[in-house]
């Protein structure tokens, strides 16, 4: 018997159970992984209180969608073998497949070997939030060097790597936080401009870093409604990508500023990416490379044990944290 955790309701991180269960054998496609180190993405917290775009379809449900640790066993239609240091990317059904817990089993698709510059710890903290950012900016978005990036909610893991892609690119980036407490370190982050919303006017201070234009891209996980000053903010032919809906409020088509400046609003998640094939093994490379040589490197909050799953939940819930959350199984 091995422990993992699984919900049996929708709620708040009281409804986590880290519980005994039988370990199971993977399926031809599927690997079962030893798990070293679990990060949190806010899906989950979404996922876990039935808000999320997929939901539990049954319970008791698993949970969780990035993990890092050893390979155990391997289906038979899989390369991997036992032994290997892997991660999971964020593809895959969370009900089904979810990764918290001493171990899971995942499908083999959703596998990869990490880099070996990298610890469990960081290696848990890759997929999610650089094949989220790579897709929007890079893949879709083709941004350009000399061009100005707003990134939204930018201490989260998606928000630092979001800054680490723009500057990669040679793009001017802008983040945004809501009090001064995390400036500074969005600042040593890399990000060229930060703007604190509840001190400052979004849209001035986007003009001014701007001269004037607005920015050319806009990478949002909010929506409701600040999407109309966020369409304000924005230059002639701007693009906005809405990756997630944090808000939770009504978002409505900020029509008039659309209409004047011949925006691009669209919704996007990373499963663009990995429900494609071509994109996928296009993103997973790109993103790889770049970690293997150190120009990418995920930043890392704080650190909790997998018994102590529903306090790294209510972290994330008070939105304190600055970079990924990591529990590690000891």
């Amino acid at each position: 018997m091995s422990k993992v955790v699984r919900f049996y309701e929708v709620g708040g991180p009281e409804v986590l159970k880290f519980e005994d269960v039988e370990e199971k054998q993977p399926g031809p496609d599927e690997v079962l992984i030893n798990v070293k180190a679990i990060g949190l993405n806010r899906a989950e917290i979404m996922f876990r209180e039935g808000k999320y775009l997929d939901h539990a379809r049954s319970f008791p449900s698993r949970i969780g969608y990035e993990a890092s640790g050893l390979v155990e066993a391997a289906g038979s239609n899989s390369v991997f073998k036992p032994g290997d240091k892997v991660s999971t990317v964020p593809a895959f059904q969370m009900d089904k497949y979810g990764v918290y817990g001493e171990w899971a089993i995942v499908p083999a698709r959703a596998v990869v070997k990490h880099p070996e510059n990298l610890s469990f710890e960081e290696a848990t903290s890759i997929w999610m939030q650089y094949l989220t950012a790579y897709g929007a900016l890079v893949e879709f978005g083709q941004l350009q060097s000399g061009q100005s990036l707003v990134i939204t909610a930018a201490s989260s893991s998606v928000g630092y790597a979001a800054i680490q892609l723009a500057k990669l690119i040679g793009a001017k980036s802008i983040a945004t936080t809501r009090t001064s407490a995390k400036k500074q370190m969005l600042l040593d982050a890399g990000a060229d401009h930060v703007i604190v919303t509840a001190e400052e006017s979004l849209e001035e201070k986007v003009k001014s870093y701007t001269d004037g234009r607005g920015a050319d891209m806009i990478f949002d996980p909010v929506a409701g409604p600040m999407l109309l000053d966020l369409a304000k903010c924005a230059a002639f032919h701007g693009k906005i990508f809405e990756y997630g809906a944090l808000s939770l409020q009504k978002t409505s088509y900020p029509l008039f500023e659309a209409l004047k400046k011949g925006l691009t609003v669209r919704g996007y998640t990373l499963f663009e990416i990995t429900s494609d094939d071509e994109l996928f093994a296009r993103g997973k490379k790109w993103v790889y490379d770049l970690l293997a040589s150190g120009v990418l490197k995920p930043v890392l909050d704080k650190t909790f044990e997998l018994k102590d799953i529903a306090e790294a939940h209510k972290y994330m819930e008070s939105n304190n944290q600055n970079g990924k959350i990591v529990v590690v199984n000891r």
